[in-house]
């Protein structure tokens, strides 16, 4: 069952210099209990997507439909009772720097006519799932960036949602602290069956949580799929470019220096999964037909629990026996194509 459906959704803003599309004719289907990923780079119009599916900005067109009801069909009444099946949470933390972790929580809680003692016990009970119970008379000012982002993840479930909106929510966190922010909402999806739209410009975080991910250029939904699909086939220049960024390794960030290095023969890409990854192909490739092989690229990464590994080779130029030798690659199991993006 789709537990959001977004059909031909376009919105415009007026500028200066007229009107600016930051979104066009957008389809999505997000099923119930999925994390599904929305990424793009900057100006890409992530954001104002994900404000869209609550309605904080009203579509120039098109519809939004949770659970089978359009949002553009309810009243204003109506569309704030919505809201509270829909939590959201921000780069930036939104907390109220003035008020303490626990009434933080509560505050969802007061808005819906909640006694205080009620609302408290309710905030315990959620301080308590994220980890920050002993935080309770804390205040914002006090916690780490992780911290705070627990908070708010805390706040966004108070009205027991039964969906997640997060905008960029790890971007303003370090590695580790994302990663453990993204365990976290993991725990959250699997517990509650809460379905989780995860906005961001990382691949990365993409990779690490999501199930499905659609990818936006200019406001245009360019590729979507199953990220295993996606990392493992990707058809546009814009996902190509997003996996191959998914590194913080030195290696990687020098590779545009090694690429002037090189010479310029065929370049392809392999795809190998746990399964075929049990006998040094590549080894066993030179030693039977005697040709060198520049190794470019080689990364291994966690695609939804399943390890998928990728090489970026290149043969010598003109070298007749290459077509041969992509053949033996195919024929152990391993998946060729091409990489345009280092050619």
């Amino acid at each position: 069952m789709s537990e959001i459906i977004v059909e031909h959704l376009s919105k415009t803003f007026p500028s200066k210099d007229g009107r600016v599309e930051a979104l066009k004719d957008v389809n999505l289907e997000i099923s119930s209990g999925d994390i599904y990923g929305i990424i793009g780079m900057s100006g890409a119009g992530k954001s104002t997507l994900v404000r869209c599916m609550n309605y904080l900005e009203v579509p120039t067109e098109g519809r939004v439909l949770i659970e089978g009801k359009a949002l553009g069909d309810f009243t204003e009444k109506e569309l704030r009772k919505q809201r509270e099946s829909i939590g959201m949470i921000f780069q930036h933390f939104n907390l109220l720097m003035q008020k303490s972790v626990i009434e933080n929580v509560c505050f969802p809680l007061y808005i819906q006519g909640q006694k205080k003692e009620q609302a408290h016990k309710r905030a315990e009970e959620l301080l308590n799932i994220v980890g920050l119970l002993e935080k309770k008379k804390a205040y914002p000012a006090q916690l780490s960036g992780g911290q705070m982002q627990r908070v708010a993840i805390a706040r966004a479930l108070a009205s027991s949602p039964k969906i997640l909106l997060c905008d960029e929510a790890t971007s303003a966190l370090d590695p580790q602290t994302t990663s453990s922010i993204l365990a976290l909402l993991k725990q959250i999806n699997r517990e509650f069956g809460i379905t989780i739209v995860i906005i961001t410009h990382q691949m990365s975080v993409v990779r690490e949580i999501c199930e499905h991910v659609a990818i936006l250029k200019d406001g245009v939904v360019v590729e979507k799929g199953s990220v295993s699909e996606i990392f493992s086939h990707p058809k546009t220049s814009v996902a190509r470019e997003l996996i191959r960024q998914d590194s913080g390794t030195d290696a990687e960030k020098s590779m545009n220096k090694i690429q002037d290095e090189i010479n310029n023969g065929e370049i392809i890409r392999i795809v190998f999964s746990a399964n075929s990854a049990f006998e040094p192909v590549i080894s066993n490739l030179v030693l039977t037909f005697g040709e060198p092989v520049n190794i470019l690229k080689a990364d291994t990464k966690n695609v939804g629990g399943v390890a998928k590994g990728e090489m970026i080779l290149q043969f010598k130029k003109d070298n007749p026996r290459t077509e041969a030798m992509k053949q033996y690659l195919c024929d152990h199991g391993l998946e060729v194509g091409e990489a345009p993006e280092y050619a």
